[in-house]
């Protein structure tokens, strides 16, 4: 059975060869349509490549003669979809290499009439691998498999709450007067405001301030939540900061380029990687160089750490308690959270929970819509610590 990767990359290929412009775009946007709608009769993949590999009504005529012989025909002849007992025929190979059907016969629902036969048609099934390396941890999956993921985390929304802005749009019912729109369409109307003109403020996203552990115990999940934040980037605007021993901001670094040279680039530029943990030395760099002067006011911090720290536990609690005055919500990230086992009796994470809204895994790729959840809610609930071998609640 081939991956879908594999298939979509054959059929493209095919496309091209016979005249059809076909690019890498494409193909991916067809990958990502099978993979979201799962068409379980030719017709529906089908309509699926029509509607992402074709731009022009006359490349249709060329695009069915080449399904055909790749998938076989939506609504073929009963000589080729097959008698009673006789198997399904294989897919032919194509010029780029080997596509093969499943030998799995399905039907072919749509457009039956009352006391019609159910139409039988081979469908070619692609299970994506992608599917089994979802629930996965992170710290289990090879830089190979982490890479791959980088499709998926392309479609994951990341947002925030969102905040009034100094900026004022024009409302038919908004809460003030313009008056200078009210004055200047005045001038039409012999100097009388026949019609008060009103406006609202606008509303921006919050800013995402994002502080990641590149400690030894930390590395295979701060390589996920980079790549995540790199995918998800240009919708989000992150300032993203990585600590170990010191504070470097990675931000630059993730702007440009593919996933994997982001990640390269981001390891050449933090020199402390799988080193110790200093969290609350390097949250006292970020509270005097950035917290102070603007950046996390009212912004939304993402701390991605197990909480293991070689400082005094106090110290980490004071740099929390400054950080949490100027935030609008602080999550934090533990990916040791994910064990039913866990309980909250690290020093440093004792320390910094009664200062923290959310506390979500973030371990795998299915764990990862907590953590957008916990980005996008928009109260604030602090937690409160809890006794040993206890859980923590909301306070």
């Amino acid at each position: 059975m081939p991956d879908l990767p594999e298939l979509a990359a054959s059929f493209a290929a095919a496309l091209h060869g016979a005249g059809i412009a076909v690019g890498p775009d494409r193909t991916r946007s067809f990958a990502r349509a099978v993979t979201l709608l799962a068409p379980s009769t030719t017709r529906e993949l089908r309509n699926c490549a029509l509607a992402t590999l074709v731009s022009d009504r006359d490349q249709i005529e060329s695009f069915d003669a080449v399904f055909r012989a790749v998938f076989g025909a939506p609504s073929a002849p009963a000589a080729q979809r097959g008698q009673p007992g006789e198997p399904p025929r294989s897919l032919p190979h194509t010029t780029t290499g080997p596509v093969h059907t499943t030998g799995q016969v399905i039907a072919d629902a749509p457009r039956r009439e009352s006391g019609a036969q159910r139409r039988e048609a081979p469908v070619p099934l692609a299970a994506s691998p992608l599917d089994r390396l979802a629930t996965r941890d992170f710290a289990a999956l090879s830089d190979e498999e982490l890479s791959r993921l980088s499709e998926v985390m392309h479609t994951i929304v990341l947002s925030t709450p969102t905040r009034p802005s100094r900026r004022r749009r024009s409302a038919l019912h908004g809460d003030r007067i313009d008056m200078r729109r009210t004055l200047s369409a005045a001038r039409r109307t012999g100097g009388h405001p026949l019609r008060l003109r009103r406006f609202e403020p606008r509303t921006r996203p919050r800013d995402l301030i994002v502080l990641c552990d590149i400690s030894g115990s930390m590395q295979p999940y701060a390589r996920a939540m980079l790549q995540l934040l790199y995918c998800a980037h240009r919708a989000t605007r992150a300032e993203v900061f990585t600590f170990a021993t010191r504070l470097t901001r990675l931000t630059p670094a993730l702007r440009r380029g593919g996933p994997y040279d982001a990640l390269t680039r981001a390891g050449r530029t933090a020199p402390d990687w799988s080193g110790g943990t200093r969290i609350a030395g390097c949250l006292a760099e970020f509270n005097e160089r950035f917290g102070r002067r603007g950046m996390a006011h009212g912004a939304v911090v993402v701390i991605v750490s197990d909480g293991w720290d070689t400082g005094a536990p106090a110290a980490l609690a004071t740099q929390m308690a400054r950080l949490s005055r100027v935030a609008h919500r602080i999550v934090w990230v533990n990916p040791r959270t994910a064990s039913p086992r866990y309980r909250p009796l690290v020093a440093g994470m004792a320390a910094a929970l009664p200062y923290c809204d959310a506390v979500v895994s973030a371990h795998s790729l299915a764990a990862l819509d907590e953590f957008a959840a916990a980005l996008s809610a928009p109260r604030r609930r602090r937690l409160s610590a809890t006794p040993a071998g206890g859980t923590a609640v909301p306070a």
